[in-house]
């Protein structure tokens, strides 16, 4: 599919696949409950979990981050650029729904420069929820055909190359620095 029928396909509160740093993500609206559900269902995924948002600048994830307690040395820790990508655990608003948050009042974020993640979100207009494309026990897809081997071949799949990194995110709290995944 192309770029324009994958955003016809989130704006349905579908769930597509669209690659990502290094590995293929899956994403919805993070938005839409109806679409979050799909995805927990598809990816087997317990709702307590939580989802990163991810997006190509802060205009997209700062409907969901409360940034209240933020200095500046947690600005610039969120917005700088890293050689892996890093995900941010951060304060979430009172308001961001339990669906993408699920058991913690906190939501992960990442700011991610891959250009197909950067044209699905300007042409929808919002942030994507992002975890890998792949059931569960199954490796993370690297391409498109594994995506399609794993969810089917009708499956909407953003058919673009994934970016350079060799692991998925690295995630962080955003204030303490504590690891939580290695990337």
């Amino acid at each position: 599919m192309n770029i324009q029928q994958i955003v016809e396909r989130l704006k349905q509160n579908d769930v597509v696949a669209y690659p990502t740093e290094a590995v293929f993500g899956l994403g919805c609206n993070p938005n839409s409950e109806s679409a979050v559900q799909k995805l927990l269902v598809l990816k087997q995924r317990p709702i307590e979990k939580g989802l990163i948002l991810v997006a190509p600048n802060l205009n997209y994830l700062l409907p969901f981050i409360d940034t209240s307690s933020f200095e500046e040395a947690h600005w610039q820790r969120l917005q700088a650029q890293y050689d892996r990508p890093t995900t941010w655990v951060v304060p979430a608003k009172s308001t961001t729904p339990k669906f993408l948050t699920g058991q913690f009042n906190r939501i992960a974020v990442r700011l991610c420069q891959h250009e197909a993640v950067r044209q699905l979100c300007e042409l929808a207009g919002f942030a994507l929820t992002s975890t890998s494309a792949n059931l569960t026990t199954l490796p993370p897809c690297r391409n498109a055909q594994e995506v399609m081997a794993q969810f089917g071949d009708d499956f909407p799949v953003l058919d673009l190359p994934v970016g350079k990194a060799m692991n998925p995110s690295e995630i962080r709290d955003l204030f303490t620095n504590q690891l939580f995944r290695q990337g």
